[in-house]
């Protein structure tokens, strides 16, 4: 069976991100034929450094990689059709989907799905699966919520994931950045954030920090405010500020499997957008997401919604400290990171605790495949 995936890249990684490991995993688990259609090649490229930013048409990892610009070229519709993230579809393609064609059968139609953004409010379980018929043509779109609970469509998992992260040496990362292991007294975390997140104010925390602590900052646009913070004129990868118990590395942007192998090997995780959420829950480490911003605050309503299911069955002073964190962090507040660190050995076994419980629920990949699978 044949899959077309549609992404418009908004989130810089986290749309492309999803949409790749999607792609990839389709391909190589479920043995399917996947075209991904992306609109921003040089964000995949980041993340997949052997897909050319360049090319019109190529393939990795069994995948095949379409530009998606411009005049849209004349193709055939898969049978299965993925919009990511509620992206619109080109008109001829959509005018083609509705189109009788001898590669389908008789009065067969492909089987178009609305992948939605992940999202922990109560709603998406009634919302998922739902149908939505097309205004025009004759074509019905399926609304897909990945999510938290059996009554959605779960969370990215490739098979191997888990065996992989606790094979893990604790000493690889850093023998790959060519950075030294951490103090036993020290605390290692990677950042990865927004450009508007109050990263001076955080930096401050850390720097007065009652133990050490030692931040890995991938390349992006973060860089120059650090750079501003610390009173000099640049900060490329590789360079290392030193204030007060603060001790932070630039390394350069990875790609997405070694970026895994990052967060299981600090102690914290600061991840942004979808993507790099997901991922983080996977590698059992406490966290602190920022989520991406909207207007009016629409954002905070999610964040909470995401908090009332992570935080239950934590202490309540840690889950009061987590909510408290991630608050201040996502809306410009005071970010009392000792207060927070406190509580490091409740949050850490409440993070391997979620990550197994996540475990137990099917794979987005699976679900998808078998939503698709029980409409033919």
């Amino acid at each position: 069976m044949r899959w077309d995936i549609f992404c418009r890249v908004i989130d810089n990684y986290g749309d492309i991100g999803v949409c790749w490991r999607l792609a990839r995993q389709l391909a190589a688990e479920h043995g399917l034929q996947v075209r991904l259609w992306v609109d921003d090649l040089a964000s995949l490229h980041h993340i997949l450094p052997e897909a050319a930013p360049n090319l019109e048409l190529q393939t990795c990892n069994g995948v095949k990689i379409r530009r998606w610009g411009g005049p849209f070229p004349e193709v055939s519709p898969a049978e299965v059709v993925i919009s990511a993230f509620s992206c619109e579809l080109p008109e001829s393609y959509q005018l083609a989907m509705a189109t009788p064609s001898s590669t389908r059968e008789e009065g067969a139609k492909p089987q178009w799905i609305n992948l939605e953004y992940l999202s922990a409010e109560t709603w998406v379980d009634s919302h998922h699966g739902l149908p939505s018929p097309h205004p025009c043509l004759p074509l019905t779109r399926y609304f897909f919520f990945p999510g938290f609970t059996p009554a959605t469509g779960g969370l990215l998992r490739e098979q191997g994931l888990l065996s992989r992260r606790d094979e893990q040496h604790p000493s690889a990362v850093w023998q790959t950045l060519n950075l030294p292991q951490p103090a036993p007294n020290e605390t290692s975390i990677s950042l990865f954030c927004y450009d508007n997140a109050p990263v001076a104010d955080l930096l401050d925390t850390w720097a007065a920090s009652a133990t050490p602590v030692r931040c890995l900052l991938p390349e992006s646009k973060v860089l120059a405010q650090v750079a501003d913070w610390a009173g000099q004129l640049l900060l490329e990868p590789g360079g290392t500020i030193e204030r007060g118990n603060l001790t932070l590395n630039a390394i350069p942007f990875m790609p997405q499997e070694d970026y895994d192998r990052l967060l299981w090997a600090c102690d914290c995780n600061f991840v942004r957008g979808e993507d790099s959420f997901v991922r983080a829950q996977w590698a059992t480490r406490p966290m602190v997401w920022q989520i991406y911003p909207q207007q009016e605050n629409a954002h905070l309503v999610k964040l909470d919604a995401f908090l009332d299911r992570y935080c239950a069955g934590l202490a309540e002073d840690a889950a009061h400290a987590m909510r408290n964190f991630h608050h201040a962090w996502n809306s410009n507040g005071r970010l009392d990171w000792d207060t927070f660190w406190q509580h490091r050995a409740a949050l850490q076994a409440h993070a391997e605790a979620w990550a197994a419980h996540l475990a137990q629920e099917t794979d987005l990949a699976s679900k998808l495949v078998i939503f698709c699978k029980n409409r033919v």
